[in-house]
C-alpha cells in the first residue's frame, strides 16, 4: 500500500462516524495498522473539529518489514587481508 493512501485512510479513521472509522472499529482512534506480505504499516492521525470543519493536526507513518534472509558467509582465511581473525 502506498504511504500517501495509508495516511489518508488514517486521517479518515480518526474522524468518528466516517465510513472508514466504522470499518476500523468505530470510536475514538488515533491509529490503524495494515498487514501486508512484506510486514506491517502503522499509520495514525489526530483530527479535531472546529466551526470551519475538520482539521488534521498530526499524521504519522511507520513501516516494518519481515526478515527476508538471514545467514552466514564462510570465507577461507587465506583470502582475507587480515590474517589474524581470532579477534573477529
Amino acid at each position: 500500500m502506498m504511504g500517501t493512501a495509508a495516511v489518508a485512510i488514517a486521517c479518515a479513521a480518526s474522524v468518528e462516524g466516517t465510513v472508514v472509522n466504522m470499518a476500523a472499529g468505530g470510536g475514538a482512534r488515533e491509529g490503524v495498522t495494515f498487514g501486508h506480505p512484506s510486514g506491517t504499516l502503522k499509520v495514525g492521525a489526530v483530527a479535531s473539529q472546529s466551526e470551519q470543519g475538520w482539521t488534521v493536526e498530526r499524521a504519522i507513518m511507520s513501516r516494518s518489514a519481515r526478515i527476508l534472509m538471514e545467514g552466514r558467509v564462510h570465507v577461507p582465511s587465506d583470502t582475507l587481508l587480515i590474517k589474524d581473525v581470532s579477534n573477529y
